[in-house]
């Protein structure tokens, strides 16, 4: 299964009730095909996945399958504090009909490099589910070492990495050290010419909720080979991804699409919303953006 594109890792819409609001949902998913996304990421962390019942999460992925058109890459974010869950999870995924789930360390737990082996492997043997890993040390506070990639490579249902160490290094070994076997997945935003330059062919992409265009214009022309454009482009976007890592990232993609005319709602809490001097550092950093040619 090759993985290409910009594949955005969707927020998931509320209403000012705090449901799920699956129009404003449509209307998002919409602007998304027309810039030109691959595919689809529900259920992740930036769809605030670990704030949802399970039955709210299975209504997201639902409806997200009956969206997606053949050809659209679906990969569901199943991940769970557990290995039971993240079983269960995945399987009525796969259910659904979806290609490939997405999964991080298990939340809260902060498994041994030994524990993630054996928890991966599991998952494997009990969903037969092809698997994007997804690594965010920063957010898990347990890191996809070596040790667990090397026991993984050669297992053909985990087709690749969602690299958000946010370490160039990082992506250079795993690109190097796994060529073939591991696709290397873009998931440090600020640094994805980067991870383009070292064989990323796609892009699991949380700001492609709020400037859609601009990252799908920028992955084309790393494609048509030109990168001395593509240099400028990611100039362009640079100072908005860094303030959208900078912290309280899935209110500033939420604020995004405010900004951009599709409005999504407010993140359920605990997480709160940004202050007036967030918001204005960020539409500042946004107007580029907003007014892509």
């Amino acid at each position: 299964m090759k993985l290409q594109g910009v594949m955005p890792a969707l927020v998931t819409p509320f209403d000012a009730e705090g449901q799920i609001d699956f129009a404003a949902f449509k209307t998002h998913l919409e602007n998304l095909r027309a810039a030109g996304v691959t595919g689809w990421v529900p259920c992740g962390s930036s769809g605030e996945y670990n704030l949802m019942s399970d039955a709210e999460r299975d209504s997201v992925l639902q409806f997200v399958k009956d969206f997606a058109k053949p050809g659209e890459t679906l990969i569901a974010g199943t991940n769970a504090p557990h290995t039971a869950g993240v079983i269960a999870n995945t399987l009525r995924a796969k259910a659904m009909g979806y290609d490939a789930v997405l999964l991080a360390t298990p939340f809260y737990t902060k498994p041994t490099q030994a524990e993630l082996i054996k928890h991966f492997k599991t998952v494997i043997a009990a969903t037969d589910m092809n698997i994007v890993l997804y690594s965010y040390p920063d957010k898990d506070g347990v890191e996809l070492g070596w040790e667990v990639l090397d026991a993984l490579a050669d297992e053909p249902r985990i087709i690749g990495i969602k690299e958000s160490s946010g370490s160039l290094q990082r992506a250079i070994g795993i690109a190097t050290r796994y060529t073939g076997r591991i696709q290397l997945v873009s998931g440090s935003d600020d640094i994805a010419l980067d991870f383009m330059l070292w064989g990323a062919d796609s892009w699991i992409c949380g700001p492609a909720n709020c400037m859609a265009k601009a990252v799908c214009d920028l992955d084309r022309t790393f494609r048509s080979g030109d990168l001395a454009k593509a240099k400028a482009q990611m100039a362009t976007l640079y100072t908005a991804m860094n303030i959208l890592e900078s912290g309280k990232f899935v209110q500033k993609l939420k604020y995004g699409c405010e900004l951009q005319g599709t409005p999504v709602g407010e993140c359920r809490m605990p997480l709160g919303p940004l202050t007036d001097e967030e918001k204005q550092a960020f539409a500042e950093a946004m107007k580029p953006i907003l007014s892509w040619a």
